[in-house]
């Protein structure tokens, strides 16, 4: 007799146990490595088994980050509000979730964790509406000496890769997450070693919004072991290293070292080890978030045509 038959006949059942994977180009694969780890909450005690995520999970992770680049930054800035403020009604839905597991991922109170995930769907609105905006505020008509017109507008600048926050499992994941897609880059996230159950139950609500395939992409494992493949990854074109600072066995000095080998852009950490200091992610953000990810692009165009 089978285990659920069994389960059936006794009045009892058999709890059914989520196997949590990666999100790489909208599909939810295992390591390819075939490693797991444990996940534990602030007391040590056991809550699931993550995937280990590899070099080679990271390799995946640009290349369909590259290939969804070109469509997602050609889409217009409505629609990628629009999808954008789809991912904040998708969490909504699925608010008990979250908040149960930041809960048991960060130990706070049930009425910390309804906070922090208010702010969190709150963020991801905030960012929405400043994706038809950018234009009008980082652009602009520059003065020029001569029979034409200059025209400065700000530019996705590629794949960035984002070492999410070691300690604020969703709040702070959002709040470097939300600023790199808004205006047309796509990402390869390093998720919370200790706390990435939340990471990963955003990527199911991304899979069910309307974020396409490859524009997010989510690898849980170890910070130390998968980052330096980020930063000296030639096809990776900016990388913002949050979570590298209190991150166990990694120095963020070496991942902006391995960065400049194709000048990429780096945003750094507030600071390293024991000294670190993560923000205040309760803060209301601003365009400082945002800005390292774009270029300027400039046009000429000759007056009265």
């Amino acid at each position: 007799m089978s285990p659920t038959a069994q389960s059936a006949g006794t009045g009892t059942r058999v709890d059914v146990r989520k196997t949590y994977k990666l999100y790489i180009g909208g599909k939810f694969p295992r390591s390819e490595s075939g490693r797991s780890y444990e996940v534990v909450d602030g007391r040590g005690r056991f809550l699931a088994n993550a995937a280990q995520g590899s070099r080679k999970d990271a390799r995946d992770a640009v290349v369909a980050a590259r290939g969804a680049f070109a469509g997602w930054a050609g889409a217009t800035a409505y629609n990628r509000g629009q999808v954008l403020y789809r991912v904040a009604e998708v969490m909504e839905g699925r608010r008990s979730q979250f908040v149960d597991e930041v809960r048991a991922s960060e130990g706070v109170a049930e009425r910390r964790a309804e906070t922090i995930v208010s702010q969190a769907i709150d963020r991801w609105v905030w960012y929405a509406g400043w994706t038809d905006k950018l234009a009008q505020i980082l652009g602009g008509l520059n003065p020029v000496a001569g029979p034409y017109f200059d025209i400065s507008a700000p530019e996705p600048t590629g794949v960035v890769a984002v070492l999410a926050p070691q300690r604020s499992s969703l709040l702070g994941l959002v709040s470097v997450l939300a600023p790199v897609i808004c205006s047309g880059n796509t990402a390869v996230v390093l998720t919370s070693e200790l706390r990435p159950l939340p990471a990963i139950t955003l990527s199911e609500a991304l899979a069910t919004s309307d974020v396409p395939g490859g524009v997010i992409n989510l690898i849980t494992g170890r910070t130390a072991e998968v980052a330096p493949w980020l930063a000296s990854h030639r096809d990776v074109n900016a990388i913002d290293l949050t979570g590298a600072a209190d991150a166990e066995g990694l120095k963020w000095g070496d991942l902006e070292l391995a960065a400049a080998e194709n000048l990429k852009r780096v945003v750094r950490p507030a600071g390293e080890g024991a000294d670190a200091v993560e923000p205040d992610w309760s803060r209301t953000p601003d365009l400082s978030r945002i800005t390292p990810f774009l270029e300027t692009k400039t046009v000429w165009h000759p007056k009265g045509r």
